[in-house]
């Protein structure tokens, strides 16, 4: 086998992995979160490391489709209250900062949207939706049979889910592309 032929299958060994984590969520939850979104008057997200980036690039999705949305952290993020939805993602569940952050959110009464692969897990109980999203995190991260280490496969799978979401968002509005594209930075 030559490097090149492992190369090509290790990459669709990797695509299956995405592709298995995205199949388990179910069509239904796609508009239900684009729902969420669309309802919300403003809207914060975070989360930890490579996830964070993930929903770093949902926020600005969804800026791009007109929405009021932020990232937790950020000097432009405001505060959050009754009207707004708190996106927070933690795949291998159990961080403290998640849950912090869920609990502030809960206490301004806002409605939290937690996506994970260890929905047994808080602070999935807090949250309005939870979504699995069916992925190898670092949680269980202990068997060689996977391609993509160390959580990949979810983080992965959560930005490429958080693509889907915001199509679905943007179909709701009913917006051209080109109105989406007329927010879209010209400073880089």
């Amino acid at each position: 086998m030559t490097t090149q032929d492992r190369l090509a299958g290790d990459a669709a060994r990797a695509m299956d992995e995405i592709a298995a984590a995205l199949a388990g969520v179910p069509e239904d939850e796609l508009d239900a979160i684009a729902g969420e979104l669309l309802a919300a008057r403003r809207i914060a997200c975070y989360a930890p490391g490579r996830e964070g980036l993930a929903l770093r690039g949902l926020v600005m999705r969804l800026f791009h489709a007109g929405l009021d949305a932020h990232y937790v952290g950020e000097m432009s993020c405001p505060a959050v209250g009754e009207g707004d939805l708190v996106v927070l993602s933690c795949g291998p569940g159990r961080l403290s900062t998640v849950e912090a952050l869920a609990g502030v959110a809960v206490r301004a009464g806002a409605r939290l949207l937690y996506l994970t692969a260890q929905p047994g897990n808080p602070p999935a109980s807090q949250a309005d939706r939870v979504v699995h999203v069916r992925a190898r995190t670092m949680a269980d991260d202990h068997a060689p049979a996977a391609v993509l280490p160390m959580g990949s496969a979810y983080e992965i799978a959560l930005f490429v889910l958080a693509d889907l979401v915001t199509n679905r968002v943007r179909a709701h509005r009913a917006e051209p592309v080109e109105v989406s594209r007329s927010r879209h930075t010209n400073l880089e």
